[in-house]
């Protein structure tokens, strides 16, 4: 079980910008996966980024130039910072975590499966980023 919990949603004017911080104690002491999505109302869930167990960053197209994904020292927390924020970045931002296994992480391409299958188990509740023009 890994208790996922997301913060630092807000409102905020286009071209503005916003830090998000997940949390998941669990990833602590054991190997983790962890990954941001969001979904705008009426729309799908969409991936927006995750690093993978050797630390690459990955993004999705669209904010791969505006964001940044990093984790902490102790790889319980993922952060996402944004900026240039624009109207259609609105939306529920969600952390998704999973426990993977020592020959997973080493591996070194599991989060990257987990975040393009959107397979997590492990979800949050989400925090709401509203951009205002």
């Amino acid at each position: 079980q890994v208790h996922v919990t997301e913060s630092g949603g807000g409102s905020v004017q286009a071209g503005g910008s916003l830090r998000l911080s997940c949390t998941a104690p669990e990833c602590e002491t054991r190997k983790c996966c962890m990954a941001w999505y969001r979904q705008a109302p009426g729309q799908e869930r969409e991936e927006v980024g995750t690093i993978e167990t050797d630390g690459r960053p990955i993004y999705r197209y669209t904010v791969k130039d505006r964001f940044i994904i990093s984790q902490d020292n102790t790889k319980s927390i993922l952060n996402l910072q944004m900026s240039s924020l624009t109207p259609e970045d609105t939306a529920m931002y969600y952390c998704a975590a999973e426990i993977i296994s020592t020959s997973d992480f080493r591996r070194g391409d599991r989060c990257y499966a987990l975040y393009k299958h959107e397979t997590f188990p492990y979800w949050g509740q989400g925090t709401q980023v509203t951009v205002v023009s």
